[in-house]
Order: C-alpha cells, then sequence, then structure tokens
C-alpha cells in the first residue's frame, strides 16, 4: 500500500487517502491489528504462496503494508523482503512481524539490488489491492520492476478487486507489457476458478 520515497506521484490512491486523512496509516494498522486479535483469519494469501514453494524459498512482499502476508511467509520458513511506499506501514510491520527486512520505496522505482540485496526472488507477491493504489501512468513499471526481481522460474502473484479503476483486462494488457504472462487465473485466494463475471483477480504470472 503503498509516503515517502525516491519519487512519489500526486496520483497514487495511497497518498490520496493519507493527504485526505492524515490518521489513515494508523487506522489501517489498528484495525488490522484489532482483526487479528478477534482471530480473523488474515492468512488466506499466505497459505497460497507457501504451498506454490519448496520451504525456505524467496519471497518479495511488494507494497507489503503491515506485514500480514510477509510476516507469515517469513514464519512458515520463507526468506522475506518486503516494500512498501509508507513509512507508518513499515513501521509497523518492523514492530509486529521482526525478521523480514522491511524497507520503505516506491514500487515504480524498486532497485534492490542498488540495496544491496542482489539476489532474485522465487515470488514477488503483491496482495490487498496494492495494484489499484497505484499511479496509473506506473502500472506497467511496476510490473515490470517486479519481473526485473525475479529469478529463474519464479512468478509474480497478483490479487486485486473489481471496480477499483483497474480493469482486469487492462491488467493483463499491462502484465503483457512488461513481459509476464499468465500461468493461472483464479478468482479468490482460496483457488476458485476465474470467470469472466468475477468480482476479483488473483493472477498467477511467469516470464513470458
Amino acid at each position: 500500500m503503498s509516503t515517502e520515497g525516491p519519487r512519489v506521484t500526486e496520483r497514487n490512491g495511497w497518498l490520496a487517502s493519507i493527504e485526505a486523512n492524515p490518521g489513515h496509516s494508523q487506522w489501517y494498522i489498528d484495525r488490522f491489528r484489532s482483526m487479528a486479535a478477534a482471530g480473523a483469519d488474515l492468512g488466506g494469501e499466505a497459505r497460497m504462496i507457501d504451498a506454490m514453494l519448496p520451504r525456505g524459498s524467496r519471497v518479495l512482499d511488494a507494497g507489503c503494508g503491515t506485514g500480514r502476508v510477509g510476516g507469515l511467509l517469513a514464519a512458515a520458513g520463507h526468506a522475506v523482503v518486503g516494500v512498501d511506499l509508507d513509512p507508518v506501514l513499515v513501521a509497523a510491520a518492523r514492530e509486529d512481524h521482526p525478521g523480514p527486512r522491511w524497507l520503505v520505496g516506491d514500487l515504480s522505482e524498486l532497485d534492490l539490488p542498488a540495496q544491496g540485496i542482489a539476489e532474485g526472488f522465487d515470488v514477488v507477491v503483491c496482495a490487498g489491492n496494492v495494484m489499484t493504489f497505484l499511479a496509473p501512468d506506473t502500472r506497467r513499471e511496476v510490473l515490470r520492476r517486479m519481473r526485473a526481481h525475479l529469478r529463474g522460474a519464479g512468478r509474480v502473484v497478483t490479487g486485486f478487486g473489481a471496480g477499483r479503476g483497474y480493469d482486469f483486462d487492462t491488467f493483463l494488457a499491462d502484465a503483457a507489457a512488461a513481459g509476464l504472462a499468465p500461468d493461472v487465473l483464479l478468482s479468490t485466494w482460496d483457488l476458485r476458478p476465474f470467470t469472466p463475471d468475477a468480482d476479483f483477480l488473483v493472477a498467477i504470472l511467469r516470464q513470458a
């Protein structure tokens, strides 16, 4: 969810939320901490990613927010790096999920080798509707940079809902322009098939 970094665009939806309500980030943190304390199941995305990977794989949590997904994957035995534009959310990730490396950064300028993280990733996961918060003119660049951080047969996995200003067909066209092709398209994180009338898309993408 991806508020600060080398370059920020004024059209980023998350930034707009913070500009409209400076307490938005803390509200988001409190909301998910309360849900976790109440026993809500917040691990669906992480379970699916974990099932895709051998133990000890490398995972990049792109738009990591409070570390909800990456923290669970680290607890499952994977090496996790998380990046998010909002320093308040990244601070919460460091507090709630120590272990992974949580970084503040703009996904449209993602360059982890420049920060000393040279090894690529087996999965780049971008959950929590992060793709719909991106400035429209950065979407393809974000996808391209995700692809550039994969290694071998690594894959990019994104999930977001319909009606958020990013049509699924447009997303798939942007992915293709970034050098990514669909491996599997689903309508939920619990592996239900994607259909034309689906209101959610989980896209598992490989390097084309």
